[in-house]
Formats: structure tokens, C-alpha cells, sequence
């Protein structure tokens, strides 16, 4: 019946009224019912051969059975292979794209002569709700996959020194084919959490095209009915792995009844069917646990003659996504200023990262995995490198770098003495000494600069004298070339005008490369 049903009081108002003559349009108008009810109502009476005083003696419960108990389906000769056609198509209705119209003209083309479309929706649903319960499933394959946590908590003995510890137990489960898996883990740390819907992942084989969780802290940081905010790196997993996130509502558990269906399943076949005797460690729980899930994965379903292992195989596995070869790696986040010389340092590894100069003097964010550092600046990613743990040094990527920067990148010993050597030999083995006299080269390196640029200010002539005469004063460094040249003692010839010994130090090339 297409209407919905009224209230017995309602129902003797409308009979009254047709008894005592009144027409059908003017009931529908005192009652406020539609006329197409009013009359289905009033042909069931009238089909009844009986009067308004033995209906109104009727209490509620009778009149209901007499005029809105649904007729019972009699099965013809068209309905028997319609209702086989149901049970052999149940499963087709879980596939992506399959609908009640394309159903209907597959039926259409194996029996022309049975039910149009009307009639097969209506025995579809009637079927439906009498003879398959178990159709209450409308997951489509490959679309779903549900997470939870169960309540009680599974036991793990240290066997050194008798410590019992309570294990989280973990539970997913595919939505179309019910293919089932269960972890043991230590707790529900987001780092745990990721790990153990990873596992399910693999499990499987493949990725649904969304996830949905409860609302734990892993998952969901705050709940929304329209907008929760989720974990950062819970959401970067399931993009990794080309899932959305459908947190379940609070409060509302049918949004998981599966998964909380699967709780309960969890309970009866691996907490009841574990032995008695406690593992002694994680690794042999879970063990132990995988052979269970596998027995409980290959039983067949009440009534039905296929597991869930072969439901999947049939009908689920080819849906799901595949996963890459890599596995996803947890990040974490701080964030930081790009220093003067281009560069960021990441704190918990005393570790420092080139970044574009374009962004110095920029507040950027640093997610970092076991591998990898990827730099971003508003939401855009500017910079990855790989993740070395070396304290106080640098990761420098080239391209990043100014004009000026690059060449200061190239900067070291061998560059400042090349430089030199094209001037003369004496600024050569000035340079040297400057090099040698500091505890790290690097700290030299701007004093090499400076005087060497004094080649194209004063000539090469003057810069060899003064380097002469920085080395009869015992003076090594930018400011004593500066004084010499500003007050033209370059200019004086010295008392001793002699060849002046090569230091020894790693980066000369020694006295036989001068011949």
C-alpha cells in the first residue's frame, strides 16, 4: 500500500461518513485524508458485506487487521522465479553502478513474460524485508571500510618479570564483503592507529575509497556535525592512500553499525577462542590472533552458502585500489624562520636546510618524516630534502641559492689559493698563512675575499708588496692589507726583498710545484 496507515479513530470517522451519505470528495474535505484513501478504505468495507454498527463494535486491534494489515503475497506461477532471481542477484546490487532499473531488465530479458517494473519494485521490497533480512547491507563494493576499537582489552605477559599488560585491540572491516581484521596493538596513539588501518590495508590488498572512523583523538581532534576537524597525519595517510575520511557522527551508532557488528563477532570467535595460556609478547598475540581472523574470515555466513573470504574474492577485491609500493611514513611538524643565509634548522636534529633566498626572513612549516623534510610556506610545498641527522651542518640544494650565495657555496682553501696564484705567487703564500692561522678554514674565508679584491682597486703590483709587507710585520688578516694600502707603505721598498718560504699546511701544493 502506497499510503500511509491513519489512526483507527480516523478510519471510523471516514466510514460514518460514508454511511450516513455523505460523498466521497466532502470526506476527504471534513477529514483532511486524500480522496485516493478515503476510497481505498471505503471499497474494503464495502468489499466487506457488513455494517457501520458491526465495524464501530470492533476494537482498534481488529478494525487495524480488517482494514490496514498488508494481504499476504501469494506465490504464483511469475512470483516463485522472482523471488529466485532475488536470491541469485542479491549480490549484484553491492556492485558500483548496479541498480533496481538494471536489475529489473536483466529480469525483463529472461522472463518477457513476468512482473513490469512497478510490480518488481514492489515484490522487491516485500522480499526484501520477509524473505532476506540479511539484505539490509547497501554498501557498494570497494566503498567503505570501517575502524573501531573494542572495549575489552586483550593480555600480554613479560616473561622476565611476570607484568601483565593490556593490549588495545584493533578491528576494520570492508563494507560490502564483510572481510574482517583484527590487531593487537599497544594503544591508540595516532602513530598506532595509522599503523594498524595501514596493516588492514595490505591485508585486504587494496584501498576502499574512503575510511571511516570513530571519533577518537587519532582520527578526529574535533567533532562537527558538519565539518570535524581531523588529525593532521591521519588524513595525510588516508590521502596517501587515496581514501577520504567519513568520521561516523557522535551519537549516532548506526553510522558503524558494521564495524560495531564486527566488536561483537571479535568477542566470540578470537577473545573466547584464544588459549588460556598468555603469550608473551605482542608479536606472538597477534600470531595468534591471524590464525583465528583467517578461520573466522573462510566460515560461511548464517544461512547462506559463501564466506566472507569468498564474497570478497567474487565481488570486492578487483574494486579496491592499489596500494603503493612505499608505505606511508608518520610526519611531524614544527615550524621555523628562514635565516640570513638561507637556510632553517630543523630542532630536533640540530640539522639546518636550504630553502629559495626568495623566502629568508619568512616563517615556514617543516613536516618531517623518517626520510624526508619537506619546507612549506602557506600551504605551498618550497622545498624537500633528504633527512640526515647530523647536528650543527648543512643541507644546501643549489638551486636555491642567490648569484652571490653560489659562489660562496663553492667557497674552500683550494678556491682563495687558485684565486691568488693568478695574482702571484707571494699573495698565494700570504693567503695560505691566513688560511692555516685560523682554527677552521671557513672562519677565513671573508678575510681571503677582502683581500683579494684589492687586486682590481690597486693593481696586482700593489697587492703583492703589501702582502710582502704584511709578512715582514707578522700581520695576517684583511685589516693589516687595508692599513698598508691606505697609507701607501706598499709604496717603500723593503730592506729584505727575498723569496719568501712556502708554510706547510694540507691545502699547499709545496715548494717542487713552483718550479
Amino acid at each position: 500500500m502506497a499510503n500511509k496507515p491513519i489512526t483507527m479513530s480516523k478510519l471510523r470517522q471516514v466510514l460514518r461518513f460514508y454511511c450516513q451519505g455523505q460523498s466521497k470528495l466532502k470526506i476527504s474535505s471534513i477529514t483532511k485524508l486524500s480522496r485516493n484513501t478515503v476510497i481505498k478504505y471505503i471499497n474494503t468495507f464495502t468489499a466487506l458485506k457488513t455494517t457501520w454498527e458491526e465495524i464501530n463494535r470492533l476494537p482498534d486491534k481488529d478494525l487495524d487487521e480488517l482494514f490496514c494489515k498488508e494481504p499476504e503475497v501469494s506465490l504464483d506461477e511469475r512470483l516463485i522465479p522472482l523471488h529466485e532471481f532475488f536470491k541469485t542477484q542479491e549480490k549484484q546490487l553491492r556492485q558500483r553502478g548496479v541498480t533496481l532499473l538494471r536489475l529489473w531488465e536483466h529480469y525483463q530479458r529472461e522472463n518477457p513474460e513476468g512482473y513490469k517494473i512497478t510490480s518488481f519494485y514492489n515484490h522487491y521490497r516485500l522480499w526484501k524485508r520477509r524473505a532476506a533480512p540479511s539484505m539490509h547491507i547497501t554498501h557498494k563494493a570497494g566503498e567503505k571500510m570501517f575502524v573501531d576499537y573494542t572495549g575489552e582489552k586483550l593480555e600480554v605477559v613479560d616473561p622476565a618479570s611476570g607484568e601483565i599488560k593490556k593490549m588495545e585491540v584493533f578491528v576494520a572491516i570492508l563494507g560490502a564483503s564483510q572481510l574482517t581484521y583484527v590487531e593487537a596493538v599497544e594503544s591508540q596513539r595516532v602513530e598506532d592507529f595509522i599503523g594498524c588501518c595501514e596493516n588492514a590495508l595490505h591485508y585486504f590488498g587494496g584501498a576502499p575509497n574512503a575510511i571511516v572512523p570513530d571519533n577518537l583523538k587519532s582520527a578526529v581532534i574535533k567533532t562537527n556535525r558538519y565539518e570535524p576537524k581531523l588529525n593532521e597525519n591521519f588524513e595525510a595517510f588516508a590521502d596517501y592512500y587515496g581514501m577520504v575520511v567519513l568520521p561516523a557522527r557522535a551519537y549516532k551508532p548506526k553510522d558503524k553499525a558494521l564495524v560495531e557488528g564486527a566488536v561483537k563477532i571479535t568477542y566470540i570467535r578470537i577473545f573466547a577462542s584464544l588459549p588460556k595460556e598468555l603469550p608473551t609478547s605482542l608479536q606472538q598475540l597477534n600470531e595468534q590472533i591471524l590464525i583465528l581472523l583467517g578461520t573466522h574470515n573462510g566460515t560461511s555466513f548464517k544461512g547462506r552458502n559463501y564466506s566472507r573470504k569468498e564474497q570478497f574474492e567474487e565481488m570486492e577485491k578487483a574494486t579496491l585500489q592499489a596500494l603503493p609500493q612505499k608505505r606511508f611514513e608518520l610526519r611531524s611538524s614544527s615550524v621555523a624562520t628562514v635565516m640570513k643565509n638561507g637556510h632553517v634548522c630543523l630542532g630536533v636534529d640540530k640539522h639546518y636546510y636550504s630553502v629559495p633566498f626568495d623566502y629568508i626572513s619568512k616563517k615556514i612549516r617543516i613536516l618531517y618524516s623518517k626520510s624526508t623534510v619537506e619546507i612549506f610556506y602557506k600551504y605551498q610545498i618550497i622545498a624537500t630534502h633528504a633527512r640526515l641527522r647530523s647536528a650543527h651542518n648543512y643541507t644546501t640544494d643549489p638551486s636555491h641559492l642567490a648569484t652571490q650565495h653560489k659562489v660562496m657555496a663553492e667557497w674552500n682553501p683550494d678556491y682563495f689559493l687558485a684565486q691568488a696564484r693568478t695574482i702571484g705567487k707571494e699573495v698565494e703564500y700570504y693567503i695560505a698563512i691566513v688560511l692555516q692561522r685560523r682554527p677552521h678554514p671557513e672562519q677565513a674565508y671573508k678575510s681571503c675575499q677582502g683581500i683579494l679584491s684589492f687586486a682590481k682597486r690597486v693593481g696586482h703590483q700593489r697587492l703583492i708588496k703589501a702582502c710582502l709587507r704584511g709578512h715582514a710585520y707578522g700581520l695576517y688578516h684583511y685589516r693589516a692589507i687595508e692599513d698598508i694600502l691606505q697609507k701607501g707603505l706598499d709604496l717603500f721598498d723593503l730592506e729584505e726583498d727575498k723569496q719568501l718560504p712556502m708554510p706547510s699546511h694540507q691545502n699547499i701544493r709545496g715548494k717542487n710545484y713552483y718550479q
